[in-house]
């Protein structure tokens, strides 16, 4: 009974939830009360430096590892494993049998996921295929490059069509190009109605390609809703450039306004723009451009989670 009212108290449209996830390694505390919202077939990052709790999070999310307390539901379900065959999964720590060839490794995944070897193998030369990766179809997973098999293990994840995709750091190790086609492949996965779910501590990855985000620091959810939301946090910015470079016009510029390379960058006045341009105007300032920016997500992390957070996220040795 307990169980179906639970199960009655999750919402269908979203792919995944969770409520007050908390994990304690002894007295150690990884993740501090996470709650979340992942609306079915849409594109989620986990935003946060390394350490943050990002895999912990996704761990407990899957029924890897229970929560010491809260709840959560994946696909509809209050215990994760029981849908797993209909989750795609890519680990942070990257692992392939080396003696394996990629089609027997992208097969033997697709197994582990219910799929018989023999459609298991045919999907995997089809998405070879598609990767442009058939001449690698039967080479050892040793012989390939990191990016390579890195890309043989998420074809694995993919090979049983899940409905849900998540992946952890998933762009780490790839080079540029790689980068892209993994950012095209989750696109087009999401299109198609597949929930994707990645961590990253890139905020570029997390700025091209979602709709909705978490950023985690120190275990605990900073912010959580749309990555225009997260951007709203902050007043436009101007950028102004002008003939003059003095004049009675100044006296509009607010007081923090910078030069930076001959233009002015400052916050929008609560005024808007009307009564700065008058002013430029009547004060023969000489506008050559004027642009009004909404800040980009790095500068929303940066007011949401801090400098120290920030930093952090260029700091590849404070772990997982």
């Amino acid at each position: 009974m307990l169980r179906q009212a639970l199960a009655q108290s999750w919402t269908s449209e979203f792919a995944v939830e969770a409520r007050n996830l908390v994990k304690d390694f002894g007295e150690k505390r990884a993740v501090d009360g996470v709650s979340l919202t992942v609306p079915t077939g849409s594109i989620y990052g986990l935003l946060g430096p390394n350490g943050a709790g990002k895999t912990t999070t996704l761990r407990m999310l899957l029924g890897i590892i229970d929560p010491s307390s809260g709840e959560r539901s994946v696909l509809g379900n209050i215990r994760p494993l029981e849908v797993a065959s209909r989750v795609g999964y890519l680990p942070e720590e990257r692992g392939l049998y080396p003696s394996m060839n990629a089609r027997e490794a992208i097969a033997f995944l697709g197994a582990l996921r219910g799929m018989p070897l023999a459609e298991g193998r045919r999907r995997g030369d089809q998405l070879l295929a598609d990767a442009g990766l058939s001449d690698w179809a039967k080479k050892p997973i040793r012989t390939l490059s990191k990016g390579m098999a890195q890309t043989v293990q998420l074809l694995g994840t993919l090979v049983h069509d899940p409905r849900l995709i998540v992946l952890d750091e998933p762009f780490s190790g790839l080079d540029p190009i790689n980068q892209g086609k993994l950012e095209r492949l989750i696109r087009e996965r999401a299109a198609n109605g597949v929930t994707v779910i990645f961590s990253t501590h890139v905020i570029a990855h997390a700025e091209r390609l979602c709709e909705r985000i978490a950023i985690i620091a120190a275990g605990k959810v900073a912010f959580e809703g749309r990555v225009d939301e997260a951007r709203s946090r902050l007043r436009q910015i101007v950028r102004l450039r002008t003939r003059a470079c003095d004049g009675p016009w100044r006296s509009a510029l607010p007081a923090n306004a910078r030069c930076e390379h001959g233009e002015w960058v400052f916050e929008l006045p609560d005024s808007g723009p009307e009564p700065l341009l008058k002013a430029l105007m009547d004060g023969d300032a000489g506008i050559e451009t004027l642009a009004i920016e909404r800040p980009g997500l790095h500068e929303a992390f940066v007011a949401i989670a801090g400098e120290a957070a920030a930093e952090a996220m260029g700091n590849p040795e404070l772990g997982g």
